[in-house]
């Protein structure tokens, strides 16, 4: 496996990068492993130095985040009957599965946009939309929202990192992950509180999906 932060870091001052945005986040969407935040903060640092532009940073980034995130529905509406046979009633896995269900047909869109900023929901929410055969129309739509603001977010979180320590590159990136982090537990905040709201606990999408 590359490494994609060394390898971003070299390319810094090439159009290469914006390729390498394009695949790193096209990747992290369906592969758990895969660094996409440290190698867009990172750009967006370097967005700040006037070495790459922030806008086509951005642009990237949400394009490969967009296309990565219609592999797992695209997995999920091609094997949908497969992944229920192996999700028996009564599982972990099967109520995680139920409960995604449930959220995906009364808020969908919520669902889509605010699981994109947590790794391991976007990929259960993704992969879900598909089993249940989530309208296309829509979910492309929800995910456009929420790949460019996430890809927005994390972008700004290192150029905003970067128009302040300048002198310092390490440190920039520093700040822009430690950003990005406090907007994602913001989020995690405000999904605990509308589950205290919900009868339905979704402790088990977490655990189902180890």
């Amino acid at each position: 496996m590359p490494d994609w932060l060394n390898l971003a870091e070299s390319l810094t001052a090439s159009p290469a990068l914006y390729a390498v945005l394009i695949v790193v986040s096209l990747l992290d969407s369906f592969l758990p492993l895969i660094p996409s935040e440290p190698v867009v903060i990172l750009a967006g640092v370097a967005g700040a130095t006037g070495q790459t532009n922030i806008m086509l940073v951005i642009a990237a980034t949400t394009v490969g985040a967009f296309l990565g995130d219609l592999v797992p529905y695209s997995i999920g509406r091609l094997m949908g009957e497969r992944v229920l046979k192996r999700l028996p009633v009564g599982t972990k896995r099967r109520k995680a599965y139920d409960w995604f269900e449930r959220e995906l047909e009364s808020r969908g869109g919520f669902v889509l946009v605010s699981t994109r900023f947590i790794p391991v929901g976007r990929y259960l929410a993704t992969g879900t939309a598909g089993v249940v055969r989530y309208p296309l129309r829509s979910f492309m739509l929800y995910v456009a929202i929420s790949t460019s603001t996430w890809s927005a977010y994390t972008a700004l979180s290192g150029y905003l990192g970067g128009v302040f320590f300048q002198e310092n590159s390490l440190l920039a990136v520093a700040v822009g992950v430690g950003l990005a982090f406090a907007v994602t537990g913001a989020v995690e905040f405000l999904r605990y509180m509308r589950r205290r709201k919900n009868p339905v606990k979704p402790d088990d999408v977490v655990s189902g999906h180890h």
